[in-house]
């Protein structure tokens, strides 16, 4: 017991005048915001209907800059917009293809 209480007398408490440091690290929980630019680019390329594609493409990349500045509830806005607009885009899109193919045939049949 003796011996016990000299070696923790011996040893004492760490003679460091630093106080101790630590690290904080901070991890930013980033919310996926989807800019859409791929379907974007498609529906300009393909399905631009009324330019929505082309409005899209734009507020697709207006959508990018603002999640690169940082501003998240800007970029799902226009996210949200985008999104709009490629389905709008889309929807006429098929449809007017559709009618391509539809009435030519209608009409070829009515001839025959």
């Amino acid at each position: 017991m003796l011996k016990e209480e000299h070696e923790v007398a011996a040893l004492g408490a760490p003679h460091n005048p630093a106080p101790p440091t630590s690290t904080v690290i901070h991890i930013r929980s980033e919310t996926s915001v989807p800019d859409h630019v791929v379907w974007s680019l498609f529906n300009t390329l393909f399905m631009n209907s009324c330019c929505l594609g082309f409005i899209a493409f734009a507020y697709s990349v207006k959508s990018r800059d603002r999640k690169m500045v940082g501003d998240l509830t800007g970029a799902q806005a226009y996210a949200s917009t985008t999104k709009c607009l490629n389905i709008w885009a889309l929807i006429l899109g098929i449809l007017t293809t559709i009618l391509l193919i539809i009435i030519p045939i209608l009409i070829l049949q009515a001839y025959q």
